[in-house]
């Protein structure tokens, strides 16, 4: 679906990102997005080309008109520089970029020979949503902890639509994102997800890595038709690499759709079918929060219904179980300078979610201060 349209506000930004208003041909405004490196930085009263077959179709995250182009003032051409790797590869809008780990990095005798992450410990998660919540309990147990965040390809490509990552960073509660395969956009960009390891660990220096798809993961209601697959694939990258793996659970206690009520069956896939070397897997163990237990946010029949879909998982014979207290986690999650959101419900609307969250930062601040 493409569509001609006219900047008529730029209400916000953040980041690489745009956010325009675009009075379309028939009259009607709608929101658009441009991502600025691509096609420069959009002005009032500019044309722009649209693209918008997510909106027509009533889509969440991926709900804006795209903008494709300024075609009556484009932006000059970038200054030429090292690095010859192309991702979103031979599509309109491919992006030309240096990975840290290719010839003409200043990183890449560093990373030439490199073989190991030397038991950093990476939490690895199904949703992007659940990153501040990580990074938030981290940092609640360890100040001053080097966190570097992987994005994976399973969602958005470009890191400039994450709110969440431009957020973080100019906080300085991550060292900023590297993006792995075919995601770009990061402040360091890498082939593959063993390189994005190499480089949280060998570059960054990075204490702990947290890894998930971008923003706006895919699932299809079927056993394999989910892009948190690759949950399972970044465990196995981190066992190969001399990591030690943590597979956050997804939960929700208020998600309607029973395939991800409780314990999601992404996480049981990913975690006993995909995943085929070990990962510890904290679980939530509700302790009072200093505003009465946390227990009481999650009923007892949902309670319930986890125990026995843990037990189930914890039967494969990789994963290990780790019981994680959620104390401090309200308080942690209040100093986050993102508001914790998942699918649209907050911390109070699904506590589960953002609670099994923060058990996984819990257990990785902990591994640090062990090793």
């Amino acid at each position: 679906m493409w569509r001609k349209g006219t900047v008529i506000g730029l209400p916000q930004a953040w980041g690489q990102a745009q956010v325009c208003d675009v009075e379309l041909e028939d009259r009607n405004i709608l929101r658009a997005l441009a991502y600025v490196p691509l096609v420069g930085l959009p002005q009032v009263g500019d044309t722009v080309l649209l693209t918008g077959a997510t909106v027509a179709r009533g889509l969440g995250t991926g709900g804006y008109l795209m903008v494709v182009a300024i075609p009556d003032r484009l932006p000059p051409d970038p200054v030429p520089g090292p690095g010859h790797i192309v991702k979103a590869r031979y599509t309109p809008l491919q992006y030309m970029t240096m990975g840290a780990d290719e010839q003409e990095s200043p990183w890449h005798l560093t990373l030439a020979e490199a073989d190991s992450i030397d038991g950093m410990p990476v939490v690895v998660a199904d949703l992007h949503s659940a990153l501040p919540a990580v990074v938030a309990a981290i940092r609640a147990r360890n100040p001053k902890a080097r966190i570097a965040y992987i994005m994976d390809d399973g969602g958005a490509l470009p890191v400039w639509f994450s709110r969440i990552c431009s957020s973080l960073t100019d906080a300085g509660h991550i060292l900023g994102t590297i993006t792995a395969r075919q995601a770009f956009g990061g402040e360091l960009e890498t082939v593959n997800m063993h390189t994005a390891l190499l480089a949280a660990k060998q570059v960054w220096h990075a204490d702990i890595a947290v890894v998930s798809q971008g923003p706006g993961n895919l699932g299809t209601g079927t056993t394999w038709g989910f892009s948190g697959t690759s949950v399972g694939e970044a465990i196995n990258a981190v066992n190969v690499l001399g990591g030690r793996a943590i597979g956050l659970l997804r939960m929700s206690n208020a998600d309607a759709r029973s395939r991800h009520f409780g314990l999601s069956h992404h996480s049981v896939t990913a975690l006993t079918r995909v995943a085929l070397s070990p990962a510890v897997c904290p679980v939530p163990v509700f302790c009072d929060d200093g505003e009465g237990t946390l227990d009481r946010l999650v009923p007892g029949d949902v309670r319930e219904l986890l125990a026995g879909q843990l037990a189930a998982l914890f039967a494969c014979d990789h994963l290990t179980r780790l019981d994680v207290c959620t104390h401090g986690l309200r308080e942690a999650f209040a100093d986050s300078p993102v508001t914790l959101q998942t699918m649209g419900r907050g911390f109070e609307e699904d506590p589960l979610a953002f609670l099994a969250a923060g058990v996984a930062g819990y257990a990785a601040a902990d591994m640090v201060a062990q090793s």
